[in-house]
């Protein structure tokens, strides 16, 4: 990602701000960069990496892993950098060429046809709360096994237990606890994690994760 002054200048400011943490510094720079994007500390005490999220999730980037979103705003937001860095395919939720079912979003329905068809890719659900709860139930079921999952949708029904869902599927996951979230703290940690995969696994080769 290209960074400009103020970008730096508002980067400077958030290190000042944000206080003591307990993240490391591949995780901080995620953190960092969902806060620059809403302007919202909170996130500093919300998102959730598990253990290997990180470099399961740059391992999958760098062995080219299709990526799967739930809605185009997340595809449009991380599409530009991938094709500029690794190059992995991306596609949305609602997209997917699928029959209508009446008990299913048109988010739920596209991921679960595309999650059956990349079981093992990177999954990237911003805003739908039901291609989540979709994309966990496959995950409980064992039909599908991701590398990752960025999960961070709002909302008021389910969203909550969705995200605790998929902490407790051992899935490699970062997720924001809790009913915030948006597409937009998708796309910062989606394309905050193409960088640091990019210094691990790109031209550079001297990682931090």
């Amino acid at each position: 990602m290209e960074w400009h002054a103020t970008d730096a200048q508002s980067l400077a400011i958030i290190d000042s701000e944000i206080g003591e943490h307990v993240f490391s510094p591949a995780e901080y720079e995620i953190v960092r960069r969902a806060i620059y994007a809403t302007a919202d500390f909170e996130y500093k005490s919300l998102i959730r990496f598990s253990d290997q999220a990180l470099q399961a999730g740059a391992a999958a980037l760098a062995a080219r892993s299709t990526i799967v979103v739930d809605v185009p705003m997340v595809q449009v937001g991380i599409t530009p950098h991938i094709q500029t860095t690794f190059a992995n395919p991306v596609y949305c939720s609602m997209e997917a060429l699928t029959r209508p079912q009446k008990e299913k979003t048109r988010a739920a329905w596209g991921i679960e046809t595309l999650a059956r068809r990349y079981p093992e890719g990177i999954f990237v659900v911003g805003q739908a709360q039901t291609a989540l709860t979709a994309l966990v139930e496959l995950i409980e079921s064992e039909e599908i096994r991701p590398a990752l999952v960025i999960g961070t949708p709002s909302g008021f029904v389910g969203v909550d237990a969705a995200k605790a869902r998929l902490n407790d599927s051992m899935i490699q996951n970062i997720r924001v606890d809790g009913r915030k979230g948006s597409a937009v703290v998708a796309v910062a940690i989606a394309n905050g994690l193409v960088d640091l995969a990019w210094q691990a696994y790109g031209q550079e080769g001297r990682g931090i994760i």
